[in-house]
This record gives C-alpha cells, sequence and structure tokens, in this order.
C-alpha cells in the first residue's frame, strides 16, 4: 500500500483557507496512492474554541474529503472539530475512495492545554479494512498511552494524526517508534510545521516506521508531501517468523 503524508502550516481556525491549501497539496503530486493523511485539526490547528470552526457530519469539510477522495480514487484521513448532539469532537475520519466514511473520537484529550474541558472523549477504538490491510487510526495525545494503542486487534498498521508541538518532538520521535517496536507494526505519524494562535512552534517530524522499528520516512521538517510504500508480505514474514505478539498480554479495557 502506498501512502502520502501531508506535513504543511494550518491557517487558524480559518477552515476555509485551508481547504484550498490542502487541496493544492493533495492534488498536486502526480504519483497514485492509495491513502492520504493529513495532520490533527487540519481545518482550523489545535484550537479550544470549537464553536468558531465545529462543523457537522453534512458540513463543507466532510462533503470536500468524499470529493477529494473521490478525484484520486484513494483513501483520507485525518482530525476536524465535529459537533453532534450538542457536544464538540476532536474526530478522526476515514474516508474510503468510494465516499463511505468510518470515525474515531479521540479518546485521550490533553488536559494540559484544556481541551477536556470544551471536547467529548471518545471510548471506541476504531480498525479500518482497507486494501488488504488492518490500520488503527489515533490522535496526537493517544500516542503517549500505549495500553489503549495495543496490538489486540492483529492490526498491521498504526496511524497517529497530530499537533505535536517543538519542546516535545523528542517524545513523539521516541513513542512511535516504540509504537512500532511493541505492536510490530508499520507506523505513521503526522504532524503539521509552522506556528499557531497562541504561538505553539511546530516542526513536523512526520514519519514512517516498521515492525522493527526502523525508519522507511525518517522525520521530516520540511513542507511537502512524502510518499512511502508499505509492504504487507515482508510485514506477515517479520511476524510469522518472530511471532512476538503470540506472548502479549491479553486484557479488557475498562
Amino acid at each position: 500500500m502506498k501512502i502520502a503524508l501531508v506535513q504543511t502550516s494550518l491557517a487558524w481556525e480559518n477552515p476555509v483557507e485551508n481547504r484550498s491549501h490542502l487541496s493544492q497539496k493533495i492534488m498536486g503530486f502526480m504519483e497514485e496512492v492509495d491513502l492520504i493523511i493529513l495532520p490533527e485539526m487540519f481545518s482550523s490547528g489545535f484550537t479550544m474554541d470549537p464553536k468558531a470552526v465545529a462543523e457537522t457530519m453534512q458540513g463543507e469539510t466532510v462533503l470536500w474529503l468524499q470529493h477529494l477522495a473521490k478525484a484520486r480514487n484513494c483513501a483520507l484521513t485525518g482530525s476536524l472539530v465535529i459537533e453532534e448532539n450538542g457536544s464538540y469532537y476532536n474526530r478522526l475520519l476515514f474516508v474510503f475512495p468510494n465516499g463511505e466514511i468510518k470515525t474515531y473520537d479521540k479518546r485521550h484529550l490533553f488536559t494540559l492545554a484544556g481541551e477536556h474541558q470544551f471536547y467529548t472523549a471518545g471510548t471506541e477504538k476504531l480498525i479500518v479494512e482497507y486494501k488488504g490491510f488492518r490500520i488503527c487510526p489515533l490522535v496526537c495525545y493517544d500516542l503517549r498511552f500505549p495500553v489503549f494503542a495495543r496490538n489486540v486487534e492483529d492490526y498491521d498498521l498504526l496511524l497517529f494524526v497530530a499537533n505535536w508541538p517543538k519542546p516535545r518532538i523528542s517524545a513523539w520521535d521516541i513513542l512511535l517508534k516504540a509504537r512500532a517496536v511493541e505492536n510490530m507494526c508499520y507506523t505513521v505519524g503526522v504532524n503539521r510545521i509552522g506556528s499557531d494562535h497562541n504561538k505553539h512552534q511546530y516542526i513536523g517530524h512526520s514519519q514512517v516506521v516498521d515492525f522493527l522499528g526502523n525508519y522507511l520516512l525518517e522525520p521530516q521538517e520540511a513542507d511537502a508531501v512524502f510518499i512511502v510504500e508499505l509492504d504487507k508480505a515482508k510485514l506477515m514474514e517479520t511476524r510469522n517468523k518472530l511471532a512476538f505478539l503470540n506472548d502479549r498480554d491479553h486484557f479488557k479495557m475498562s
């Protein structure tokens, strides 16, 4: 499976400008891919004012994602602010080429920024079946919680979309490798660059790590789209040979 990581700056609380900018990025490369990955809150930046940017599942950004998925004949994923039944969610959407949508609401809200005061946490993990891969998409702060991310579903690809700031970027790098090794899966992190309204700096470090902790794409800092191919056969060969997942603990989340 060929994936494209979109690492770029985001306009603060401006979905129209962000959709326009990201459209240029997404339609601007010629290579065919199976999955395009956008950062966390790609339509607004990491805002604690959900009322300013929230959309519904019938809103412009969701329709835009469906249009692009069909136009590129590939899946797209990333998170945005969604309002539903009077609550706000940092919701990741996985949009298939035919427009079908699967969703995951960020479980671990970033209390240091007060995210838990404005958003409702999700409860359910999402596993997506796509192009022969089982994919587990998570959001930013989820990276710090290995129990929730643990590969008890035999997924092949673990995704993290993020607005992860520069001062803690070493943790991002370390934890992405750790999640790849402990779960014996491909692990992808897509982060933004630039600065936001709160003067937080972001340097990206979007990357792809294989199931043994080796870089397929080393941490990047440029404003660019990075394309990487994942080999399911190689993953399965290594899992069958080493069989580390056979010895994992069995547990249930409360």
